[in-house]
C-alpha cells in the first residue's frame, strides 16, 4: 500500500527521465543504418514471431503496437526491422541493455543525488544545484539560454505558434519578478536540457525528463512530451494536470486500489478526489492510505529521492504462455536450472565490480490447473537465505518449487504427488536475488591474505611446513623439533584451532617426537583450543587470540612478496618461542627434567600429537605444600607469561595488512604493571629464566 508522507517546507526540485524507446535505441547504436527506420526488438520465439518489448517513434506511426506480435506488426508496417533480443540459455539476455542503462545513470549522477528506477528511468534531486545556480547565476542573468531549454514544454503556459512557444519560454525562465518555488524549477529546467545533452553526446541516446517539485509529478510530466523533450510542472499548474488525469495513470492507483475507488467512489479521474475530505477517505481505506489518497488529488508527495546508482535486487525469468506451459518436474527443472545460472553470474559480477552481496533467494511462478482459469493467481511465491554459487542457489530454488507446488496442489485437494501429468502447467517463472547491501568494510577473514585469496589446503599445510621449518632452528637447545608432519587435509575458518587437548601422561613417559600419523591426527579440524591446559591454569584471552592466527604468520605483504614476521631478533618470535603456543620446542633444563636434545615441552598444543606430561605441573604440585614456594611460584608462572611490547620489532607488525596489523597490536598491548625491569634487559628476561644446570 502507498505511505503518505508530508511534503517538505522547503521547495524541492524533481527530475525523472525517461530514455526514448531504450532498447531500440542501443540496437540502432550497434547497427547506425537502422537510425530512422521503422524498427522493433523482438523477444523471439516460435510462436507468431516472438513478443514486441520496444517500438521506435517511426513504427508508431504506421500503428505498430507494443502489445503486437512480431507477424502482425510486419502485416501493418512491412517495411518494419525486427532486431531479436540476444539470447542466452535458452531465454533473452539483457545485459546490453543494462549496461547501456548504466552509461546514462553514470552521467545524469554528477549534477544531484541519482535513483536508478529501472534499466531505462531515473529521479534526480537538483534542488541543491538548483538552488546554487539562482545564487551565482540566475537565468535573468544568462546572456543567451540555449536551444534545448528553449524547446521545454511549461505546463499553464498557452502559445500560439512554434516561435512565440520559444519567446515565451524564455520569458517564463528568466523572470525577475517569479516567486522562489518558480524561480527554482527554471534552473532545474536548465540543468536538466544539459544534462540530456550531455546523455546525447557521450551516448547516442536521447531521452525526455519532467520536472516538478516532487516524484510523483515529474514522473507525470516525462510522458507527456516524447521523444527528447522535457515537461515542466509549476505549482500553478498542479490542479490543471490532476483534475482531468485518468485515476488509472496515477502511479500506485493502477491496480486493485484504483479499481475499488472506480467501483465504490465512482471516481473516474485524480481531480474527482477532491470532493472527499480526509477524514472520509481514512474511515474508507484507512488512516495512511486515506491520507495518500487525499494528499495525491492535491499533488502533493514526501517520497524522497533515494541515493541509489545500481538495482537494488536481480532476477532472471522466462514465461511459457499457452502449449508452451512445464508440465513436468524435470522441465521444471531443467529451466530453473538455467535461470539460476544467469542469476549467479549476475550476483558475482556485482559481488567483483560493487562489493555487494545478496541475502534472499525468491522464486515466483505462475501456473494453470486444468478447468480452473484463476488458478494461476493462486500459485504461492516462496523464500529462503540466499547461498552463493550455481549449484546451491539451483538446489535452493527446486526446493523452494517443490514445496510451493505442493501447496499449490493441496489448496484444490489433490495428492501431493508433484509428478502427476496433466493436472498443472507453469506458464511463468523467475527467481529473484534482493536484500542487496554493500560489504561491511574491515571484516574480511585472515585467510584472505594467503597468496590473496582463501588459502587452498595445498598452501595452508605448506604456511604451516614454514613456520615449523623457521621455528625449529630458534629453540633454545638449538636442534630441531618437530618438523616432520605428514601431509593431511586440513581445513582451517576462524573460529577453530588446530590441536586436541593436551593429555596427561607418566613422568616416565618418552617426551620426543611422534610419529607423522600422530602428527596428522593433531591437525583434525574438528579439534578445538582447550581453554584449561595440563598444568590446571586457564589461558588468557590474549593467549587465545595469539593462538588462534599463529598459522598465519607467513603471509604476502602488499607487493604480493612472502613476508615472514617470525623475525630472529628482537621480534615476536621470542614470544612465541618461550611461550611455545603453537609449535612443541624443546626448552632448556636440567638432565633430571630434560630426557633428550629432541624433547617436547609446551604450554599449548603439540604438533607432534604425543601425551606429554608438564614440567611445571610437576613443580607445581610440590611446592603446593609450601604457601611460600606456591606464591614465589605463582608469580614467576605470571612473569614469564609477560611480555615486553618495547622490545618487539616494530618493523614486523608495519609490514602486516592494516586489518591483521591493527588486531596484531590490540593482542600486543601490554598489560599495566609495575616497572621492575631494568633498562636495556632483553625480552627473554619476561619469560621462564633458564635453570643452571
Amino acid at each position: 500500500m502507498p505511505v503518505a508522507r508530508p511534503e517538505s517546507n522547503d521547495p524541492r526540485i524533481i527530475a525523472h527521465v525517461d530514455m526514448d524507446c531504450f532498447y531500440v535505441q542501443v540496437e540502432q547504436r550497434k547497427q547506425p543504418e537502422l537510425r530512422g527506420l521503422p524498427t522493433a526488438v523482438v523477444q523471439y520465439n516460435e510462436w507468431k514471431g516472438g513478443a514486441l518489448i520496444a517500438v521506435s517513434y517511426e513504427a508508431r506511426k504506421f500503428g505498430v503496437k507494443r502489445s503486437m506480435r512480431g507477424d502482425e506488426a510486419k502485416a501493418v508496417c512491412p517495411q518494419i526491422n525486427l532486431v531479436q533480443v540476444p539470447v542466452a540459455r535458452g531465454k533473452a539476455d539483457l545485459n546490453a541493455y543494462r549496461n547501456a542503462g548504466s552509461e546514462v545513470v553514470s552521467i545524469l549522477a554528477r549534477k544531484g543525488r541519482c535513483e536508478r528506477a529501472s534499466i531505462d528511468e531515473v529521479y534526480l534531486d537538483l534542488t541543491d544545484a538548483a538552488a546554487t545556480m539562482l545564487i551565482e547565476t540566475p537565468p535573468e542573468s544568462l546572456g543567451m539560454i540555449t536551444q534545448q531549454t528553449l524547446e521545454s514544454h511549461i505546463l499553464g503556459l498557452h502559445n500560439e505558434n512554434e516561435n512565440d512557444a520559444k519567446q515565451n519560454v524564455k520569458e517564463w525562465l528568466c523572470r525577475s519578478d517569479a516567486d522562489h518555488r518558480d524561480k527554482l524549477l527554471a534552473c532545474g529546467a536548465i540543468i536538466v536540457a544539459e544534462l540530456r545533452m550531455q546523455v546525447l553526446k557521450e551516448t547516442e541516446f536521447t531521452c525526455s525528463a519532467g520536472i516538478a517539485h516532487n516524484k510523483v509529478l515529474a514522473k507525470l510530466a516525462s510522458g507527456m512530451n516524447k521523444p527528447a523533450q522535457q515537461t515542466v510542472v509549476p505549482s500553478s499548474s498542479v490542479k490543471g494536470l490532476l483534475d482531468s488525469l485518468p485515476i488509472k495513470k496515477m502511479k500506485q492507483l493502477g491496480g486493485k486500489l484504483g479499481t475499488s475507488l472506480q467501483s465504490d467512489l465512482r471516481v473516474n479521474t485524480v481531480g474527482d478526489l477532491l470532493q472527499f475530505s480526509e477524514e472520509k477517505l481514512q474511515d474508507l481505506y484507512g488512516t495512511n492510505t486515506g491520507t495518500w489518497l487525499w494528499n495525491i488529488a492535491r499533488g502533493i508527495s514526501g517520497d524522497e529521492v533515494q541515493v541509489r546508482l545500481l538495482p537494488k535486487s536481480h532476477g532472471s525469468g522466462k514465461s511459457f504462455p499457452g502449449p508452451r506451459a512445464l508440465k513436468t518436474v524435470a522441465s521444471v527443472q531443467h529451466w530453473l536450472n538455467q535461470l539460476c545460472e544467469e542469476l549467479s553470474e549476475r550476483l558475482c559480477t556485482d559481488l567483483d565490480q560493487n562489493k555487494r552481496i545478496a541475502h534472499i533467494l525468491t522464486l515466483h511462478a505462475s501456473a494453470h490447473k486444468s478447468g480452473d482459469s484463476d488458478s494461476f493467481k493462486k500459485f504461492p511465491s516462496k523464500s529462503c537465505p540466499l547461498r552463493y554459487g550455481t549449484a546451491k542457489i539451483q538446489e535452493d530454488a527446486f526446493n523452494l518449487f517443490q514445496s510451493a507446488l505442493r501447496e499449490y496442489l493441496v489448496c484444490y485437494g489433490v495428492k501431493t504427488q508433484v509428478s502427476q501429468k496433466n493436472r498443472w502447467g507453469i506458464t511463468a517463472l523467475s527467481i529473484s536475488a534482493s536484500k542487496i547491501v554493500d560489504i561491511p568494510t574491515g571484516t574480511y577473514s585472515i585467510t584472505k591474505y594467503f597468496n590473496g585469496q582463501h588459502p587452498s589446503q595445498t598452501s595452508l599445510k605448506q604456511n604451516l611446513g614454514n613456520f615449523i621449518s623457521e621455528a625449529a632452528p630458534l629453540s633454545p637447545s638449538g636442534t630441531e623439533s618437530c618438523s616432520e608432519v605428514e601431509s593431511s587435509e586440513v581445513q582451517i575458518n576462524n573460529d577453530a584451532c588446530l590441536g586436541e587437548e593436551l593429555k596427561r601422561t607418566d613422568k616416565d613417559q618418552d617426551l620426543s617426537c611422534s610419529s607423522p600419523k600422530q602428527a596428522q591426527d593433531v591437525l583434525d579440524p574438528s579439534s578445538s583450543l582447550p581453554m584449561e591446559i595440563s598444568s590446571g591454569r586457564k589461558r588468557s584471552n590474549r593467549e587465545l587470540s595469539v593462538y588462534d592466527h599463529s598459522f598465519a604468520l607467513t603471509m604476502p605483504n602488499k607487493r604480493g612478496q612472502k613476508v615472514n614476521v617470525l623475525k630472529k631478533k628482537g621480534t615476536i618470535m621470542d614470544f612465541f618461542e618461550n611461550q611455545n603456543s603453537f609449535c612443541c620446542l624443546p626448552k632448556q633444563g636440567n638432565a633430571e627434567s630434560d630426557q633428550g636434545a629432541g624433547s617436547c615441552s609446551v604450554s599449548g598444543n603439540c604438533l607432534d600429537g604425543r601425551h606429554i606430561e608438564l614440567e611445571d605441573e610437576r613443580h607445581l604440585a610440590e611446592d603446593r605444600t609450601n604457601p611460600e614456594s606456591y606464591t614465589t611460584d605463582q608469580n614467576a608462572q605470571r612473569e614469564r607469561w609477560s611480555y615486553n611490547i618495547d622490545e618487539i620489532d616494530p618493523s614486523v607488525i608495519d609490514e602486516l595488512p592494516p586489518e591483521i596489523r591493527d588486531e596484531i597490536q590490540v593482542w600486543l598491548r601490554p598489560h599495566k604493571r609495575p616497572d621492575t625491569v631494568k633498562r636495556g634487559s632483553t625480552i627473554a628476561h619476561y619469560f621462564h629464566p633458564t635453570k643452571n644446570t
